[in-house]
């Protein structure tokens, strides 16, 4: 049964996941396959829907994923996750990933993504979720940038 509460904050939605690049996990030139950092993405993406939520939710989109720096083998992955707001039963997370060398430390920003997740009741149907409150400056620009998203979005899905 989802939580009752009426209103959450980013904070509450919050993941910090890390994660160890093996050869398995890397093409022949020894840098991490896309799909296998988009996986991740997508794992980190639903934690931060789930926190909102309280409930399963599905992948609608990835809108917009930008690949920055390569990542290889050995390297450790952080990826950070939020909500940025929700609309009714969707909601929009970034997720930046983050590289760092295990031998000095040094960090690079590898890759952001920005994921629609829908939060579903038991027979898959689209339900409400929480209200999402901004506290601050920053919050508020997110808001307003991931409900512009959604515009795009939604225009080019009527125009599909």
């Amino acid at each position: 049964m989802p939580n009752p509460i009426a209103e959450r904050q980013v904070a509450d939605s919050r993941v910090v996941m890390t994660e160890i690049v093996l050869p398995e996990d890397t093409n022949h030139r020894g840098s991490i396959f896309g799909g296998r950092e988009l996986a991740l993405i997508d794992k980190c993406a639903a934690i931060a829907a789930i926190r909102l939520a309280r409930g399963e939710v599905l992948t609608i989109s990835m809108d917009t994923v930008e690949f920055r720096n390569p990542v290889v083998a050995g390297q450790i992955l952080i990826l950070h996750g939020w909500i940025n707001a929700a609309f009714g039963s969707s909601m929009d997370i970034e997720v930046k990933v983050g590289s760092e060398d295990p031998a000095s430390g040094d960090r690079n920003l590898t890759t952001r993504a920005y994921v629609t997740m829908v939060a579903v009741d038991d027979a898959g149907r689209p339900r409400k979720v929480p209200r999402l409150l901004a506290v601050d400056e920053e919050e508020e620009r997110r808001a307003v940038e991931a409900a512009l998203r959604r515009k795009v979005r939604l225009q080019n899905a009527t125009t599909s």
